[in-house]
């Protein structure tokens, strides 16, 4: 456009449609000739990396290793996260507890403290299941670790635990795969049966099927019960077995094992425990202020008193340790794993520079002939990101297989997540722009008289 001229006819077209602004025919020329500049770098690169097939493929593998191990790891860990969520928050949100101690103890000077509280009885219990208008069910249990035989198999290490009947199992969130669970005049009466997990059939009736131990006699702790049923798996968590338990009701563990009510010290017999729960998370916070006013109330404490006398607590309390004693495990796992990433990087800049160095002469060649240094510069950046994109492609690829052996292996659901994918991809092709700007801006540089000289 002229120096004085007010518009070109396209643009004052444009303004005289209502369309203020409109690309002239320049603009858009200049638009479709830097797309066909683009492309054309596209189709060179292309070209480019299909003659060097034997490089193309080892700059492949570079980013291939280093995405996959980043891939793997992240769908490993959200795999892990989301399966220890759900096993920790298995009773839900709407269940809490009310003990003698915390379940976590970070220091031998809270261990003393707690344990000098007193013990939480079964008349604790009863007045919670009579005053707490908000307490929707209320049941007990106590723990202990004892062994378990049935002829020449033996289970070494078993939890035993001991819970009133009606509503336990379905606070603890545990089902009847066949059988069924112990009658009211049972556990009045102390009767000697039990409900097992299924580690406790697959260790004491090996090759037998679940209902086969219903009706069958086992020894728990040196005394003899009678199977009546069996529960479904719960499965494994951090390599642990949640199904390698015995259930037995309260009065028959209180007659076999025995409490400890003395709030002196930690007992084999194990110490009683008061499940709580609400009909909806809404309720869980009015139910604790009013299972906390009871205790207090029961334990004589004032207002002036910061300590309770007990502790209430719910599933969140082994979601924050867990959170805060792996979380910087991770990170490191993480930086680790994208230590072979920079690695794979570090594989295409060398690559790149090999290009740079063999294409001398066509460089120059193309310099002669009217190619500016962006055009250089832009064709072996496309070259590096198209390489570590289809390596970081494959990578998710291979990333995901590999998580999934790996879940299998250890027994874990796999997450796939894909914005995962959608990382690793564009990690790659990040990958792929620092490592190309080096070698591209040295063959952007070269002197097209040099470069045609070169051999």
């Amino acid at each position: 456009m002229f120096p004085g001229s007010i518009s070109s006819p396209d643009h004052s077209a444009g303004l005289a449609r209502g369309l203020p602004g409109a690309p002239s025919s320049s603009t858009r020329k200049f638009r479709f000739v830097r797309v066909a500049a683009i492309w054309e770098a596209f189709l060179v690169a292309v070209r480019s990396l299909r003659q060097n097939k034997l490089r193309t493929a080892l700059t492949l593998i570079g980013i291939i290793v280093g995405v996959t191990a980043v891939i793997a790891v992240v769908t490993i860990i959200d795999g892990l996260n989301q399966t220890v969520a759900q096993t920790f928050s298995s009773q839900g949100s709407t269940v809490f507890t009310v003990s003698k101690r915390p379940q976590v103890i970070t220091s031998r000077e809270d261990f003393i403290k707690f344990n000098k509280r007193k013990a939480v009885t079964p008349e604790d219990a009863e007045a919670i299941r009579r005053l707490c208008t908000s307490c929707w069910r209320t049941g007990v249990a106590v723990n202990s670790v004892q062994p378990a035989k049935r002829g020449d198999q033996k289970v070494e290490t078993t939890q035993v635990r001991g819970m009133e009947p009606g509503h336990m199992f379905d606070i603890d969130g545990v089902t009847i795969d066949a059988g069924r669970t112990w009658t009211e005049s049972e556990s009045a009466a102390g009767a000697d049966v039990c409900v097992v997990g299924s580690d406790i059939v697959t260790n004491l009736f090996p090759g037998d099927p679940m209902d086969r131990a219903v009706n069958q006699d086992i020894w728990v702790g040196g005394h003899r019960y009678l199977v009546i049923g069996v529960l479904q798996p719960l499965g494994k968590i951090l390599g642990i077995s949640r199904d390698n338990r015995v259930y037995i009701p309260f009065a028959t563990y209180k007659k076999r094992f025995g409490i400890d009510f003395s709030g002196q010290a930690f007992s084999p017999s194990g110490v009683l425990v008061v499940f709580i729960q609400t009909q909806n998370a809404e309720q869980l916070e009015t139910a604790e202020d009013q299972v906390r006013t009871i205790m207090r109330n029961r334990r004589g404490k004032t207002f002036n008193d910061d300590d309770d006398g007990f502790a209430l607590e719910t599933q969140e309390v082994f979601l924050n340790l867990y959170s805060s004693a792996t979380s910087s495990i991770f990170l490191v796992t993480l930086l680790v794993s994208g230590i072979s990433l920079v690695v794979g990087g570090i594989v295409v800049m060398n690559i790149m520079l090999v290009s740079v160095t063999e294409r001398t002469k066509e460089i120059g060649i193309r310099k002669a002939v009217g190619a500016r240094r962006k055009d250089i510069l832009t064709q072996f950046l496309i070259e590096a990101v198209m390489v570590t994109g289809i390596g970081g492609a494959f990578g998710v690829v291979t990333g995901f297989a590999t998580a999934s052996l790996i879940s299998l292996a250890i027994g874990f659901p796999l997450l796939l997540n894909i914005w995962s994918a959608v990382g690793g991809v564009a990690m790659s092709s990040i990958v792929g722009i620092i490592s190309g700007l080096w070698p591209a801006w040295r063959a952007a540089s070269l002197d097209p008289i040099e470069a045609l000289r070169a051999e």
